[in-house]
């Protein structure tokens, strides 16, 4: 019995010290491999870094290189159809005006003529003359009063560039990130629609809801409703999801907009005062003035984002995930612009 109690802790000792070598194996192998790590593959992965970022840096460069060249080219393209549209118009005037003093003296010359024949003939001499009078006179029958010419106008097509508007769109739509601040006036929203608290969310619902359809800021027809503030001035630029909705409308319109009955002259896209971007299943449109423009879009954006410029003349709809535009119209605003909104299935979102 002794002997088998004196054999047991040789067994555990010997069990251990073989449990010890495995570990001390182990460790020794653990070891050579971050010893191995460290000397072949972190130098490696080091420089596979640099000639990665080298080549990045070259790959930005030559891109950039690239893009500036094409810049230039179109910089300088443009600026030659500016000065040939400058010289085109300034030599129109000075044919104008080379014409007109010669008119000028002509008439000048007619009136001393007549005036020289009433002054020095008497009743017999002009009688005589007439044939000649009236002869000379068809001369000022043949000028014709000056009329407005577009000859005359600064023709701003010369300047139109489908690159240069590519580009100038991606630089302004990635330099203002996110939405502007901007909520939807509960006052003028339709009984159609119920706002969010937020004041960011419009849901449509088929049956109106009791609202105060006397305020004279809520359309009571037509699923619309406006921003609280309008803007006159810069670029501004705001983003709507709508991935949630396949029938809305989105953009700008005047504060003159109506806001009451069924008419055209409400209805956004339809009158003078509303130029938006328009979804109906899965037809896309543009809409100003009763004259719809359709649009041809692959796939139904999730968002869109609505760009003004007031300087530039131009409200510009484009998809904010690859910066893309939609659909962009020229026009002189005459009038503070507000944001307006439309939504008949589901719901649409600003975007913060």
């Amino acid at each position: 019995m002794a002997q088998r109690a004196g054999g047991a802790p040789a067994e555990r000792a010997a069990e251990l010290r073989n449990k010890l070598v495995d570990q001390c194996e182990r460790l020794q192998l653990q070891s050579a491999a971050i010893a191995k790590h460290m000397a072949e593959v972190l130098p490696a992965k080091s420089q596979s870094v640099l000639t990665a970022a080298n080549g990045a840096r070259e790959l930005v460069i030559q891109r950039l290189m690239f893009v500036g060249k094409v810049c230039e080219n179109e910089e300088q393209r443009l600026l030659e159809n500016v000065h040939a549209e400058e010289e085109r118009v300034h030599q129109s005037i000075l044919t104008q005006q080379a014409h007109w003093t010669e008119a000028l003296q002509k008439l000048d010359a007619l009136r001393t003529y007549l005036v020289d024949m009433i002054t020095n003939l008497d009743d017999q001499g002009l009688v005589r003359a007439e044939k000649e009078i009236f002869e000379r006179t068809e001369v000022a029958e043949g000028i014709l009063e000056p009329q407005e010419s577009a000859k005359l106008n600064f023709n701003q097509q010369c300047v139109q560039s489908p690159l240069l508007h590519r580009l100038w769109a991606s630089a302004v739509l990635s330099c203002i990130t996110g939405s502007q601040e901007i909520h939807i006036d509960e006052k003028t929203v339709s009984p159609h629609l119920s706002l969010s608290e937020d004041k960011k969310t419009l849901t449509f619902s088929p049956k109106k809801a009791k609202l105060d359809l006397d305020c004279p800021d809520r359309f009571d027809h037509w699923p619309n409703a406006l921003a609280t503030a309008a803007f006159q001035t810069g670029l501004h630029a705001w983003k709507i999801s709508v991935e949630k909705s396949c029938a809305y409308k989105l953009g700008v319109c005047y504060g003159s907009l109506p806001r009451k009955g069924s008419g055209n002259e409400v209805r956004l896209g339809f009158n003078a005062a509303s130029w938006v971007f328009s979804r109906y299943d899965k037809e896309f449109r543009f809409l100003h003035a009763g004259q719809p423009q359709p649009v041809e879009l692959i796939k139904s954006p999730a968002e869109i984002g609505v760009l003004v410029d007031f300087a530039g003349g131009e409200v510009l709809f484009y998809d904010p995930d690859s910066c893309a535009i939609l659909f962009s119209h020229r026009e002189t605003f005459a009038a503070p612009l507000y944001p307006v909104f439309a939504v008949a299935h589901h719901s649409i979102s600003l975007v913060q």
